[in-house]
């Protein structure tokens, strides 16, 4: 038998890893990238480099983490391969902040004065893609789980530090695997384990409603702070302590 992919097939909208691993597990990670593409104001939002490299843009280290889990998990992987800041893919199509003209303290000039042509335009070249190379991943096996990558800032500005390591965000509507991952994250004493921190995991349209939610999928939304898995070392420790974990979970399901 040959060795399933691991190369990533890309295109302008996501990559995709090991589209051929036989795991459960879909590992998404919808604010992968903070690369602007060249057609969107010539490939540049107008904002400084170092903001850009900042989590307004993208969710830093989020994506080498979901690399390395889903090696782990033998299962697919899926990674937006556009910023947040040109159109948002973890928000719905109607939702206000779905393409935002200030984040974090920061205006965002490209998008001052985007109107409904140029969402829609993004929307048909970015986000509607990512959503259906989403949705055909996900249903290739019936049994499929979705854990969603996500990275938080320690601490926005003028707020107060957020002294979580790990966050596991998840809707009212489907708590069946994130209560349970929950109780088994707090057993590692050393960690301080978020229970829908730094915010809460329910908000209609967004990627887990969309392809979870509406179809009954099991599902969790892990966040880690991106201070601690800034670098490929600490992405692969992280993905090496939580892939045994969601496993442990699953199989007590």
């Amino acid at each position: 038998m040959s060795a399933p992919k691991t190369s990533p097939r890309s295109t302008v909208a996501f990559k995709i890893l090991g589209e051929d691993r036989p795991g459960r597990w879909l590992v998404t990670c919808d604010h992968a990238s903070n690369r602007v593409p060249p057609w969107v104001n010539g490939g540049d939002i107008g904002i400084p480099a170092a903001d850009m490299a900042r989590h307004i843009a993208w969710d830093v280290g989020a994506a080498g983490l979901a690399a390395s889990l889903g090696e782990h998990l033998d299962s697919p992987v899926i990674l937006s391969d556009f910023s947040r800041l040109v159109i948002d893919p973890n928000r719905g199509e109607d939702d206000p902040t779905l393409l935002m003209k200030l984040y974090d303290g920061t205006i965002i000039p490209a998008n001052r004065h985007a109107g409904p042509e140029e969402v829609e335009r993004r929307l048909d070249r970015l986000y509607r893609p990512y959503h259906s190379a989403y949705a055909r991943l996900a249903a290739l096996r019936p049994d499929r789980v979705i854990v969603a990558l996500h990275s938080f800032t320690p601490c926005l500005k003028g707020r107060s530090p957020r002294p979580w390591h790990v966050g596991v965000l998840y809707s009212h509507l489907d708590e069946r695997f994130s209560k349970p991952l929950i109780v088994r994250l707090q057993a590692e004493t050393d960690l301080c384990i978020g229970d829908n921190e730094p915010y809460s995991g329910h908000l209609p349209g967004d990627a887990i409603d969309k392809h979870c939610l509406r179809l009954g999928r099991h599902n969790t939304l892990i966040e880690m702070r991106n201070d601690l898995i800034g670098t490929k070392a600490q992405q692969a420790h992280w993905a090496t302590r939580l892939a045994p974990i969601l496993t442990e979970v699953l199989t007590a399901l």
